[in-house]
């Protein structure tokens, strides 16, 4: 490699750490920072404003940031330790032993090691119509078929028809609140469900947004965990933690199915960065809060615009938004991607409607103009 084209770890650290000490200035400057964007490097192009993908746009936290800086000279050791400082402390977290938290590279390898440990030919996998699709992959590579049941009218989980398909089921998967949609199905429907669901059928509650949830029909149920051995909740630091790239998440369960799920995964899935990380996220008191109030701030807005529009929109209960167009949406997506605006795919489950990530105030007044614009 060329010397001038070299970046060395200490450079690479100054410029974490220099975005550290910026970052630890919020909110005053944080707050009014600009939208991430993905900027191109050639003139006169316009930045796009990526709305696809329910990333946080604040980014992780300053100690997260810190803690990767600190951690470059371990890059040439496994992960091992702070792996287990990781459970320790998640552990410590919800209340629950060490031996009921298995870390992943991601949620979504949770939800991957979970299909392959409890779906087979035989074993179906039960989810609603729509949810978020990862895990529908996952059971049908592990020769699963897949029920789907469509939401309810207000977009609820329909527990009671999900329950009459819990025959010969491996696997029900419920997501909490539910992606594409930012609905919620009421803690007393899912503790009602819990209670009749068959003991040999594994349910996965996926609770990925937890965070964002301002309302008080929901709740965590990580704390039911030790009174339904049939029980796993997932986790992630993707979302309200802005650690999206770096891929960490976790899920809690009883011992017994936490080491049917380790069989099935790799080892190390989870890197040194990572985990350093997500260490230092938990305890930083001021992320979540501050994530969730900048959400529901811009979310307020973005309804005000959407009345003023006359479109109506599903009430969200997380970082992101579904859009009533009364139209077909793939046609309206492209016009926004030729404005350098994205947003989310095609739910064919609900084909006039437009998912939408809540980014920043900047980002989402680039939208709405946007939006306003192609749909006038």
């Amino acid at each position: 490699m060329n010397n001038a084209t070299q970046i060395s770890r200490r450079g690479f650290a100054k410029i974490l750490g220099a975005t550290a000490a910026y970052a630890a200035l919020r909110p005053s400057i944080a707050t009014a920072a600009p939208a991430l964007r993905l900027v191109s490097s050639a003139p006169h192009v316009a930045a796009v404003v990526r709305l696809s993908s329910n990333e946080n746009p604040y980014g992780p936290s300053p100690l997260a940031l810190k803690a990767m800086t600190d951690a470059f000279s371990l890059a040439w050791r496994y992960p091992d330790e702070h792996e287990q400082s990781l459970v320790d402390a998640l552990a410590k977290l919800h209340g629950v032993a060490a031996e009921q938290v298995l870390l992943g590279n991601g949620s979504g390898e949770i939800l991957k090691v979970a299909a392959a440990a409890f779906t087979a030919s035989g074993k179906k996998l039960v989810v609603a119509n729509p949810t978020f699709e990862a895990i529908l992959a996952h059971a049908r590579t592990a020769q699963a078929d897949v029920v789907k049941i469509d939401l309810t009218s207000d977009y609820a989980h329909d527990l009671p028809k999900m329950l009459a398909a819990t025959n010969d089921a491996g696997l029900v998967y419920i997501c909490n609140p539910n992606n594409p949609t930012a609905s919620i199905t009421p803690r007393d429907q899912i503790r009602a469900f819990l209670a009749k669901a068959p003991a040999q059928t594994i349910v996965l509650i996926d609770e990925a947004y937890h965070h964002y949830v301002e309302s008080n029909d929901y709740e965590s149920v990580i704390p039911l965990v030790q009174q339904y051995p049939n029980l796993i909740v997932a986790r992630t630091f993707s979302k309200v933690y802005g650690m999206a790239g770096l891929r960490c998440g976790y899920c809690v369960a009883r011992p017994e199915l936490i080491q049917r799920m380790r069989s099935q995964q790799t080892w190390d899935s989870v890197n040194i960065m990572a985990l350093v990380a997500a260490s230092a996220s938990l305890a930083d008191k001021e992320q979540v809060e501050q994530g969730r109030r900048r959400n529901s701030e811009v979310k307020k807005f973005v309804y005000a615009e959407l009345d003023r529009l006359g479109y109506k929109w599903i009430p969200s209960h997380a970082n992101f938004l579904m859009i009533d167009l009364r139209r077909e949406v793939k046609p309206v997506i492209a016009a926004l991607r030729e404005r350098n605006v994205q947003v989310g795919r095609v739910f064919p489950a609900l084909p006039n409607f437009m998912r939408v990530t809540i980014g920043t105030k900047p980002q989402m007044e680039t939208f709405v103009s946007t939006f306003r614009a192609v749909m006038s």
